[in-house]
């Protein structure tokens, strides 16, 4: 009996394999497939509500999209009125009154590798002399600093040496005349560029100031029979030139190329210590001359001021006058 059983069940079981396959098959195609596939005419009553889907979902997107359009309309009609509220309530934009016209000038650049070499050139100038003539440098600091040697044999030696002497007043020329102008750059006398006239001026004029002084101090003493005192006043005044000449160097280098903190540090300096070698060289002057001349301080110094001071500013007066007219 359970095995009839088992025969009948597996009968059972193929039959449905083989009908359900049938079944399946045999069902009605889906409405929409129908639809899709029956011909204009037949589909006219049934496709109406799928129509109005259409035209709602068409009507729908066309209201979305004005919609949006009036939005980005809105938006930009927002924006526009705010920039514009912005530019004119702005105190810094400036933007309601006319407009003017600038013009506008081309900057010239300027180079100063030249004024670079010139600086090098001086500073070797000063190296070739330490390096060459080092008892004549050595001998001079040792007469300015110590004044019991003015009259003493190194004194002899220095006024001796000729061509050390020209060499070391050349270098007080060149580095005043390089001094004296960018003097005038630092306080905005002359333009920054094209400096190569103004180097030329200021040097050519501080060698002229030198140059009448010494014809000057020698021809009034040979005029007046003090050659000898005549001779150790210009001995005096060019040995505090050759000092002031070493040591305006390298303020000459800073001044130059520094930061204009340490520029403004080195101008004041270098002129405390001009006035310093001035007034040095005012009472060393006197202190020599004033056994050998009856005269008093005060026209000692009226003949300093004359000789010396008034030179120099006559030919500063005309330097300006000159660079303002070519500049």
């Amino acid at each position: 009996m359970p095995t009839i059983y088992m025969h009948l069940k597996q009968v059972v079981f193929l039959s449905l394999l083989i009908i359900l396959p049938v079944l399946v098959m045999a069902q009605q195609p889906d409405t929409t497939d129908l639809n899709y596939n029956e011909s204009p005419a037949d589909s006219t009553n049934n496709d109406t509500p799928l129509l109005k889907r259409r035209d709602s979902a068409n009507f729908t997107a066309d209201s979305l999209a004005l919609i949006r359009k009036d939005s980005m309309a809105n938006r930009l009609e927002l924006y526009t009125t705010f920039v514009r509220t912005i530019l004119r309530e702005n105190q810094f934009l400036n933007a309601t009154p006319a407009p003017l016209a600038m013009a506008n000038q081309v900057r010239k650049g300027y180079s100063l590798d030249g004024f670079f070499y010139l600086l090098a050139l001086i500073a070797l100038m000063l190296g070739f002399l330490r390096f060459f003539y080092t008892r004549y440098f050595n001998n001079l600091f040792r007469v300015f600093f110590n004044a019991s040697l003015r009259q003493s044999q190194l004194t002899d030696q220095l006024l001796q040496a000729k061509l050390p002497s020209l060499l070391f007043n050349m270098l007080f020329i060149l580095a005043g005349g390089i001094y004296a102008y960018l003097l005038l750059r630092y306080y905005h006398w002359v333009p920054a560029g094209n400096y190569w006239p103004v180097l030329l001026y200021c040097t050519l004029s501080l060698a002229l100031i030198y140059l009448i002084k010494f014809i000057t101090v020698k021809f009034t003493g040979w005029l007046t029979g003090y050659k000898e005192v005549t001779n150790t006043y210009i001995f005096v005044i060019f040995l505090i030139n050759k000092i002031l000449g070493i040591l305006l160097v390298p303020f000459a280098v800073i001044i130059a190329f520094a930061v204009p903190a340490l520029v403004t540090t080195a101008v004041i300096i270098s002129l405390l210590l001009i006035g310093l070698m001035f007034l040095l060289r005012f009472f060393r002057s006197y202190g020599l001359l004033q056994n050998k001349l009856k005269i008093s301080r005060f026209h000692f110094f009226m003949y300093v001021a004359g000789i010396e001071i008034l030179p120099v500013l006559l030919i500063y007066k005309g330097l300006v006058l000159l660079l303002s007219k070519n500049l």
